[in-house]
Formats: C-alpha cells, sequence, structure tokens
C-alpha cells in the first residue's frame, strides 16, 4: 500500500493492523528513524527487548535468508505481538520479503524496515507499496516552511522562543534533517540557559554554525563566483560527507534565486544594494555579506535568469527520475561557474 503525504500521520497515530511489514524511506534518514521508531514503539516499549524485538541488517540477511524466516516465524516467548527491525536492506532481503508477504504471514510479528533513498522501480519500494499487506512510507527532505513549523515545536517542547529570521536561518541551515534539527534545538537550549528571551539569529548562527554549512557556502560562492576548480573541490567534500545531492540542488537555486531577487529590485526600483537586501528571509549570514554583495554588483539580471532557467531544468529532470545524477549536478555547477 502506498501512502499519500495526508495519510502518513493518521498512519503513525493508528497504524492498519492488517499491515506486516511496514518501510520507511527517503532523502531524510534523520525522518526515516524517527517514524521508524514511532512504528517500532507502537509494538513494543524498548526497542532492544530480548524476548519481543529483533534487529537483522541488510548484510545479515545478505548471508544468511534463513535468520530472516527465523525470526519473522518465531513467537514471543512473553506473550503479544513481535517487532522484527530491518536496517540497510539489500536485494536478497527484498526476495525474502515477498516471499514471506505471500505466505499469508501470522498477524503477531511486524516487520518495520528503514530504507535509503529508494526510487519508484525499486524492488523493496515496489513490494511495499503493491503488496496488501504491507506499506511504504516516504520521507522526504522538508521545505524551509515544515522545517520552520516543525523547529517550533520543538522550542515550545523547550518553552524557548526563536526570531522569525533565526527560524528561517535554521530552515535552511539544516537542510530539511529532522534528526539534526532535534540535536541543534538541544545545543541551543544548552547555549541560551537560563537566559528566557527569543533565540536570535545571531546566536542561532553562533550556536550551529557547522562545517557542512560552511562547506555548502563555499560551494554556493564558488558556483556563482566563476571558480570552478574550487566549485567542484568543495561539491566533492559534501558529497564525501553524505550531503544529499536534492540539498545540494535547492541550496544553488535558493542561493541563485536571492541574487536575482536582490539584482530585480534595484534594478526595478532604484534602490540601493543595502535597501533591496532588507526583503531577505532568512536575512545573508554577516559573514557571506560581502560576498553576496559583490555577487550582485557584478551579474546583470539576465545571467542571473540564465542561471535559475539552468537550474529549473535540473529540478524538472529530478522529477522525472526521482533523484539527480552525481555527474549531472557536477555539470551544473560548472555551467554556473562559466556564465
Amino acid at each position: 500500500m502506498k501512502l499519500t503525504f495526508r495519510q502518513i500521520d493518521p498512519f503513525l497515530k493508528n497504524p492498519d493492523p492488517k499491515m506486516r511489514a511496514i518501510l520507511v524511506y527517503g532523502p531524510d534518514q534523520g525522518l526515516v528513524k524517527e517514524r521508524a521508531e514511532i512504528l517500532g514503539k507502537k509494538v513494543v516499549a524498548d526497542l532492544n527487548d530480548p524476548f519481543n524485538a529483533a534487529h537483522l541488517t541488510g548484510d545479515i540477511i545478505e548471508d544468511d535468508q534463513a535468520r530472516f524466516f527465523d525470526e519473522v516465524n518465531a513467537q514471543s516467548l512473553m506473550g503479544g505481538m513481535r517487532l522484527v527491525r530491518i536496517t540497510a536492506p539489500g536485494s536478497k532481503f527484498a526476495v525474502a520479503l515477498k516471499d514471506w508477504l505471500k505466505s499469508n504471514p501470522n498477524d503477531e510479528t511486524l516487520v518495520v524496515i528503514e530504507g535509503g533513498d529508494l526510487r519508484p522501480r525499486d524492488a523493496l519500494r515496489k513490494i511495499c507499496e503493491e503488496a496488501d499487506n504491507a506499506t511504504a512510507i516516504p520521507c522526504y527532505i522538508q521545505d524551509e516552511r515544515d522545517m520552520g513549523r516543525f523547529l517550533r515545536e520543538l522550542l515550545t517542547e523547550k518553552n524557548r522562543a526563536a526570531a522569525n529570521d533565526a527560524i528561517a536561518w535554521l530552515g535552511i541551515a539544516l537542510k530539511g534533517d529532522r534528526g539534526r534539527a532535534r540535536m541543534e534545538i538541544e545545543k541551543l537550549d544548552l547555549y541560551k540557559g537560563n537566559d528566557t528571551t527569543p533565540i536570535t539569529i545571531a546566536e542561532a548562527q553562533e550556536a550551529c554554525g557547522d562545517s557542512g554549512s560552511q562547506n555548502i557556502n563555499d560551494l554556493l560562492y564558488a558556483a556563482t563566483g566563476r571558480n570552478p576548480q574550487k566549485a567542484i573541490a568543495t561539491y566533492n567534500k559534501l558529497l564525501a560527507e553524505d550531503t544529499e545531492l536534492i540539498i545540494i540542488l535547492r541550496s544553488l537555486q535558493n542561493h541563485v534565486r536571492r541574487l536575482h531577487q536582490v539584482k530585480a529590485k534595484m534594478d526595478d526600483q532604484s534602490l540601493p544594494i543595502e535597501a533591496a537586501m532588507k526583503g531577505l528571509q532568512p536575512p545573508i549570514f554577516f559573514k557571506v555579506e560581502d560576498m553576496f554583495k559583490s555577487q550582485v554588483n557584478k551579474f546583470p539580471s539576465t545571467v542571473l535568469r540564465k542561471m535559475l532557467a539552468r537550474l529549473n531544468e535540473i529540478e524538472a529532470e529530478t522529477k522525472r527520475t526521482g533523484t539527480p545524477s552525481q555527474t549531472l549536478v557536477a555539470e551544473t555547477i560548472l555551467k554556473l561557474a562559466s556564465m
């Protein structure tokens, strides 16, 4: 069964008891783990329960598929439901799962699978979407608006508040990663200590800035700064840090869009650059403000529109294929750097 976006939260609160396997997958691995944990705890209070919970990795199943069948067919020693957690599943697991789902499995076992960023054609995703007794739950990268709502929920739990520009900056810096968002709010809570005033953008940048955010900025300003060597070198660093390609692409789009927004205001309203930048949300990080101004002044609107058009083409291609390729993004970066 395939869930729509609106069906996900109700399902997480009250999973369909007919489901024997639930696949949680997508580029937001923080959200994948969070939702898999929610589902697991519907079965057992402790995910490490030695009697009613089992955890198998994809490597274990690749070596011995019988281990999977042993676990899903085992009876609970203490009575009640059993949970079988699967992480990093491989190709042999997909075959084993398909066979098990067709075997009319008992209703006292639930299999929860933490998958990666699976395309529509991936066997595991197709099996769970098409089976009557399995479900697939996607976890896509959240946009800044959705992340902003989530951050406010986390802050409310801590009896904290934050300025709108701080929330906006965090929404972009956290790249849609809910797991990291939780950690950063914990960090901010400790950073503020007994200070109950709302968190400012300066405090958010001071407490939550990291090498990953710096590398993203380095890539953006190199790509639009006609420095292809630095842009590709930084791109490779981000790949080594397991930064999602869709995050890199969206960051490039957002950066060029903001350059164009300011340039258009300057041209259309005859505004000085400082006045044109005032409407940007979030504001430009102070450490890159001079570079941003330099690039606004350097590029005519026609070039910025061409950059945006190229990025929009890549986004359209991504929607058709599910995820951009490393080569396609690299070619796009080089194209931007040559404009």
